[in-house]
């Protein structure tokens, strides 16, 4: 009986869902293309509501017709003939009987330039971004458009205040042609003068808000600069809102030169963040950073971290000066205490570091840096005995780039990525080491259909390590693979050479790629399948027989800014000790 109950719920759900589906508000009919009779139809709409009587029907088939007329004329249709009618059955259908006629074609675009008109240069650029072909379909989308380039051409070479009046638009019949005229009222030739901060000025110094503005006093008014302001002083970080905007017309100087309203809401002074977290092969870690933002008026950032885990541990402080000497130039400087135990070494130490990062892109940089560290090292397996000794000082520089053409930073559908990084470094112990280590990594991701739900995502990463040998280099600076980072499916250092014990080695050289299939399910989910390769050596380059592999799958679920990641690999080249699966989540993609 039970079952009786619950297949005829279903059945009459499914039949009243049948019933409410959604059916066009009217029918067209007529001959047209299969384009415009798309538009027409998505134009009239779709409703889950039966028609029940002719005076409905007929109200539906006016509206449609409305609608239609609307659609013919935007495509440049204007010697159209539309009917609105209603069928004879019971129920009555509502029907849109649709003759488009000829298409109009451009004729003669014209600019008319109101008085005072702008310099001929200008007329000329609002002449050529018009982009209105003779001949061309008159549709009123691209004649609106034009009118649209037009203006901002203007605005672009200084005339801020540029507008557009009423147009003209003569659609002839006897020709079947479009004719607009469009009146542009180009104002005056606007000059910049510096920044004029409104409401609470907050934390920030005025003069250094002045050397970021990419113009000088006197400049003709790009409306790029304004908006190129406006992005240097949110990518500090520093601020929870920024605005930047010309000033009215009625605030011109007497000097003829405008100057441009800065508003600014500075974010919390102080914040702490803390964080914890915990893997199978790394055990538990615990994150602290306490963080002061612009207490020196330019937008600085000043922090204290901490962080408490099995593998690394570390204790230091962080200067950030963003828009440093110039913009898109961030220095940084720190120092730190830090203690990392791992399965091929323990090593604790202090050092400093400073780098300067120039970016071109808000993720495409280069970096010039160095540091100066103090370190003792002991190595897990002393069968390879280190001249340099457990004290070691390192002087180390960096030089670093990144290319970055994908569409997003943590979920890429399109585009490539490369990475290159080349560090000169000068070892001093019980006796000295100079060797230059260079890694580049580069990835690749490649769309397939329209909305891009399939990626193929690709990833190679190359190190080496030159003038340098295993024996030589301590084991914390050493090439090591295997990781969620690296080759999924083996633990932290796992890839590469090990001791009698099974101790790793690592190496002076380094190779690892990915290849991934990611498939978007639904909106928010998708699943990926991957295999992952990875070696180290003590060449130039790791030899055949040192490569291992893992194999694996996972889920994603979109949280709108990225992707959540689960991932579950194996490896393929398990040895003694290794784990028979890893298990791996972050926050975006992997690489």
């Amino acid at each position: 009986m039970g079952r009786l109950v619950v297949a005829v719920a279903a059945t009459a759900a499914l039949g009243a869902g049948t019933a409410r589906a959604e059916q066009p508000r009217a029918t067209v009919e007529g001959e047209l293309s299969s384009e415009l009779r798309a538009s027409i139809a998505q134009a009239i709409g779709e409703t889950d509501k039966p028609i029940a009587n002719r005076f409905e029907a007929r109200r539906r088939a006016r509206e449609a017709g409305e609608n239609a007329i609307a659609v013919l004329r935007s495509e440049g249709y204007y010697g159209y003939e539309v009917l609105p009618d209603v069928s004879e059955q019971d129920p009555p259908a509502a029907i849109v009987k649709v003759t488009p006629g000829p298409r109009f074609t451009i004729a003669d675009p014209q600019i008319q330039w109101l008085d005072p008109a702008p310099q001929e240069g200008v007329q000329m650029a609002g002449e050529a971004v018009m982009g209105l072909a003779i001949g061309g379909p008159g549709r009123a989308v691209d004649v609106i458009g034009a009118e649209g380039r037009i203006v901002a051409a203007t605005q672009k070479r200084g005339y801020a205040d540029a507008a557009a009046e009423p147009r003209e638009v003569i659609v002839d019949h006897a020709d079947r042609t479009v004719r607009p005229t469009y009146r542009i009222a180009a104002g005056d030739l606007v000059r910049l003068d510096g920044l004029n901060v409104v409401g609470e000025r907050g934390r920030s110094r005025p003069e250094w808000l002045e050397r970021l503005a990419p113009w000088r006093p006197g400049e003709v008014y790009d409306p790029e600069d304004v908006g190129e302001l406006e992005r240097r002083l949110l990518d500090t970080g520093v601020y929870d809102s920024v605005t930047v905007s010309l000033a009215p017309k009625d605030q011109t100087g007497p000097d003829g030169l405008r100057p441009i309203l800065v508003s600014l809401s500075d974010r919390k002074a102080k914040t702490l963040e803390l964080g914890a977290s915990y893997s199978t092969t790394e055990g538990f870690g615990a994150d602290a950073r306490w963080t002061r933002y612009n207490m020196l008026g330019r937008a600085d950032t000043q922090a204290l971290f901490a962080r408490l885990s099995t593998i690394d541990s570390n204790l230091g402080a962080e200067l950030t000066l963003p828009h440093w000497r110039r913009p898109q130039q961030t220095l940084k400087a720190g120092g730190s205490l830090y203690k990392k135990r791992t399965d091929a070494y323990d090593e604790s130490g202090a050092g400093v570091r400073m780098d300067i990062q120039r970016r071109f892109r808000k993720t495409s940089y280069v970096t010039f840096g160095g540091s100066l560290d103090y370190s003792k090292v002991d190595e897990h397996q002393q069968a390879h005995f280190n001249t340099l000794g457990r004290d070691v000082y390192t002087v180390a520089g960096l030089a670093a780039g990144a290319l970055d053409r994908s569409d997003d930073p943590l979920d890429p559908k399109r585009g490539w990525r490369l990475e290159l990084r080349l560090e000169p470094t000068y070892l001093l112990g019980d006796e000295n080491l100079a060797y230059l280590k260079v890694q580049t990594q580069g990835s690749m991701y490649v769309p397939f259909g329209a909305k891009a739900r399939t990626v193929v995502a690709a990833r190679l990463k190359l190190g080496s390590m030159l003038g340098g040998t295993v024996e030589e280099v301590p084991a914390s600076r050493r090439f090591y693979a295997g990781g969620g980072g690296s080759v999924r499916g083996y633990a932290y250092q796992a890839i590469g050479p090990r001791y009698g014990d099974n101790t790793p080695v690592g190496g002076t050289s380094l190779f690892e790629t990915s290849l991934e299939l990611r498939q978007k399910i639904g909106e928010r989910w998708g699943v990926v399948a991957f295999v992952d390769a990875g070696a180290v050596g003590a060449g130039d380059f790791p030899t055949g027989d040192q490569f291992s592999a893992g194999v694996g799958v996972g889920v994603r679920y979109d949280l709108g800014f990225g992707p959540i990641r689960a991932d579950i690999a194996i490896p393929l080249d398990q040895r003694e000790g290794d784990p028979a699966f890893q298990i791996y989540l972050s926050i975006g993609q992997s690489f």
